[in-house]
Formats: structure tokens, C-alpha cells, sequence
């Protein structure tokens, strides 16, 4: 397929760097214009998060469609029970204490189950790919939401009919000149997008929703005890200091001593 006939489609995951992203190609400044965006929703981010997206898929803010996909709520998964056996299964990359009794994440299925799956389900619909073989060319333009200083999040396609582009890389924008970008249009400032139980917040982070979203943090707080009660009462916990979320002392929390990964934002493809 020639480049003039990819399909265009923007990883939305609504958050600074993917909701400038998407702006700057409404304005005609990243080109060619997208034929859509795609919103992976985990059902677990914060209210912030769904009323930024409900203003960007507002009429006359962008010319292109938004489609919201879904695997079901990522929070409902969280300590589901193997049938074959009495461990619970974690899809989010909480901390574990090792032999050494340090903390170490569990894997992050979330990213793959619960982002980048439902976003290729859906993208495979839109070029006509159910149930059907993938070409070996490239039929696909996936336009990922990362910025110069998160360059080294930046990977190729696994899927022949995939190509990545990554338009704010390619302006060298960073995440500030982000929003200075959306500044000087007067646009809202975009929250931080992550799930309200990512083990990947920063103190700093965790600090922040604690004093100004108690609704997020008491979701928190609850998933946190409900991983270990999954786990028969084992070490699992939310926060790298494997203490219970509600025990850690947050009071002078800068941005440091915790994972703080992608600037806490899932942009669309989360941590990959």
C-alpha cells in the first residue's frame, strides 16, 4: 500500500504529550491530518483523566473521530484467582519482596492486555483485517504520543503492517515545550494519565492525589490492600518502599525515591 493511503491513527492516551500531539494535527501543523485517535480506557484512571478526554472528543475540538476501546476494568482483574491454582494473578506491575528482601515488579501485563491489544483489535477492524491475514507491508500509521526527553521509550513496530511514527520526537519537543505549546492557545492543561493504582507514580505523584483527589487515592489505597488479600497476605505492594500505601510517609515527597516512568503518563501504549 502506497504512504499516501495509510491509515493514520493517533495513540490517545490523554494526556500532555498525546493531547498536544493531537492538537498540533487539528492545527495543521503535524501532517498528514489523522484519520483518527484511539483511546485505550482501563476503566481505573482518575475523574481528571475522563473529563479532559470527554472536552477532547467535544464537537469542534478535533476534526477527527476518537474511538474508545476497552478490555473491561482493569481494577476487576486485579486479584482474580487462577482456576488451576490458589495464587492470584497480578496484571499490574506491583512490588514483590525478594529472597534478598528487596522489591521487585511483577510483569506489566496491563500495557499489553489493556492498551495495546484493545488498540490493535480495533485498528485491524478499521482496515478491514478481522479475521484476516496481515500483509507484510505497511498499511497502518501509528502515531505515538512520546517526546524528546522520553526518547529512549522509542521502539519499532513488531508488525510488518505497523509502521511507528513519532511526530514530537521528530519536532524535538519536549514535555515542556509541550505545554507551552498548549499555553499559547489557550488550551486546558491536560492531567497526568495513569491508572489510579499505577506502582509506577513517583512520591511526587502519589503525594498529589493523595492532597487533591481523595476519591483516587482511597481507590488506591483499597486495590493495594486488595493485592495482597488476593495473595493470601503476602508481600505485594503499590509502593517500592513495600510498605501498605496508606502507612507510607508522603509528607515531604519530591519526585524521586519511587519508579518515575514515562512522566506517569500511559500516552496511549503505557510503558512500552
Amino acid at each position: 500500500m502506497a504512504a499516501a493511503n495509510l491509515l493514520r491513527v493517533i495513540s490517545l492516551g490523554a494526556g500532555v504529550q498525546s493531547t498536544t500531539m493531537a492538537l498540533m494535527a487539528a492545527h495543521g501543523e503535524i501532517g498528514p491530518m489523522p484519520d483518527c485517535a484511539i483511546f485505550a480506557d482501563t476503566q481505573s484512571e482518575p475523574e481528571s483523566v475522563y473529563s479532559h478526554l470527554r472536552w477532547l472528543t467535544s464537537p469542534n475540538v478535533l476534526p477527527f473521530p476518537v474511538h474508545i476501546v476497552t478490555k473491561g476494568s482493569l481494577r476487576d482483574k486485579i486479584g482474580k484467582v487462577r482456576p488451576q491454582g490458589a495464587w492470584a494473578h497480578q496484571p499490574i506491575p506491583a512490588f514483590v519482596v525478594d529472597r534478598k528482601g528487596n522489591g521487585t515488579p511483577l510483569n506489566r501485563d496491563c500495557t499489553r492486555d489493556f492498551k495495546i491489544a484493545p488498540i490493535q483489535k480495533k485498528v485491524r477492524e478499521l482496515v478491514g483485517l478481522t479475521r484476516k491475514r496481515t500483509p507484510d507491508y505497511p498499511i497502518v500509521e501509528q502515531w505515538i504520543g512520546i517526546s524528546l526527553d522520553e526518547a529512549m521509550r522509542v521502539r519499532q513496530s513488531r508488525h510488518a503492517w505497523i509502521t511507528l511514527r513519532y511526530p514530537l520526537i521528530e519536532r524535538r519537543m519536549t514535555r515542556g515545550d509541550c505545554l507551552e505549546w498548549l499555553k499559547r492557545h489557550d488550551y486546558p492543561m491536560p492531567p497526568k494519565s495513569a491508572c489510579t493504582f499505577c506502582p509506577f507514580h513517583s512520591d511526587k505523584m502519589w503525594r498529589d492525589i493523595k492532597d487533591n483527589d481523595p476519591v483516587a487515592w482511597n481507590d488506591a489505597v483499597a486495590v493495594d490492600a486488595k493485592v495482597r488479600g488476593a495473595w493470601q497476605g503476602k508481600s505485594i505492594f503499590l509502593h517500592r518502599s513495600l510498605k501498605p500505601l496508606a502507612e507510607v510517609d508522603l509528607s515531604t515527597a519530591e519526585d524521586h525515591g519511587q519508579l518515575n516512568l514515562f512522566n506517569n503518563e500511559c500516552e496511549g501504549m503505557c510503558g512500552v
